[in-house]
C-alpha cells in the first residue's frame, strides 16, 4: 500500500509540474502578443498573407503539371516528360488482367487527392516494354517512386504491405512516404497496421540492384 500511494504521489507530481510548465508556456507568449504594438502586427499579417501567396501560387503550379489527379499515361514518352517536370512522381506499373493492379488504384485514387505535392500517374506496363525492361518490372503490380528524375523506391507486389489484398491506404501512404516522395506528417518508425491481419509481415524491402548501381536509376530518355 505504502509504494502504491508514493509511485501516486510521484504520478500527480508530474502532472502538476508538466500543467505549471504548459501555464508559464501560455503566459509568456500572452506577454508577448502585449507588448507588441501595431507596426509589429501588421508585420506579422503581411508574412501571413505572403505565405498565403505563395502557397497559392505552388497549389497553381501543381494543378498545371496534373497534380490531384490519377491518371493514365499512354506511353514512356509521357513517364518521361512527367518525371522531368514533376520532382515527386508515384507511378503504378498495371497490367489489365490482375485484380491487384485494380485494388491499388483504388487506395492512389484516394492519395493523389491528399498529396498535392506528388504527382500520380499510371502506366500499363504491356504498352510499355522498353521502360518495363529497363527498370526490371517483372511482377505486377509495381508501384515506382520517383524524385527528381530518379527511380528512389519501388514497392513490388503487396509483399511491403502486409501480403493482404485489404491493406488500408495509410500503410500505403506511409510505405511510399519512407523515401520522402510525398510529405508525411506521421511516425515513419512505425508503420499504421491496425487494419493489418498479419502485422509481422509489413516491413520495408529495398531494392538491393538499384543501391548497388545507382546509375540505374537515373532516367534519361
Amino acid at each position: 500500500m505504502a509504494q502504491g500511494a508514493q509511485q501516486q504521489q510521484m504520478i500527480n507530481q508530474m502532472v502538476s509540474g508538466a500543467v505549471e510548465a504548459m501555464e508559464a508556456s501560455v503566459d509568456a507568449e500572452i506577454e508577448k502578443l502585449d507588448k507588441m504594438d501595431e507596426d509589429d502586427l501588421d508585420a506579422i499579417r503581411e508574412r501571413r498573407i505572403k505565405q498565403m501567396q505563395k502557397f497559392q501560387a505552388q497549389k497553381q503550379e501543381y494543378k498545371n503539371l496534373g497534380h490531384g489527379t490519377y491518371d493514365t499515361i499512354t506511353n514512356e514518352k509521357e513517364f518521361f516528360e512527367i518525371s522531368k517536370k514533376s520532382d515527386r512522381v508515384v507511378c503504378l506499373f498495371y497490367i489489365d488482367t490482375s485484380f491487384r493492379c485494380k485494388i491499388v488504384d483504388k487506395h492512389l485514387s484516394e492519395l493523389c487527392k491528399k498529396h498535392f505535392e506528388t504527382r500520380f500517374i499510371r502506366l500499363n506496363a504491356e504498352k510499355a516494354p522498353f521502360l518495363t525492361e529497363r527498370l526490371k518490372i517483372k511482377v505486377m503490380p509495381t508501384i515506382m517512386l520517383v524524385k527528381d528524375s530518379n527511380v528512389c523506391d519501388r514497392i513490388v507486389g503487396f509483399d511491403d504491405l502486409g501480403s493482404s489484398d485489404n491493406f488500408p491506404t495509410s500503410l500505403l501512404e506511409w510505405r511510399i512516404a519512407q523515401n520522402k516522395v510525398i510529405s508525411y506528417s506521421g511516425d515513419l518508425t512505425r508503420p499504421p497496421v491496425d487494419e493489418v491481419k498479419d502485422k509481422k509481415k509489413v516491413q520495408i524491402q529495398r531494392n538491393l540492384r538499384q543501391e548497388e548501381n545507382s546509375s540505374d536509376s537515373e532516367l534519361d530518355d
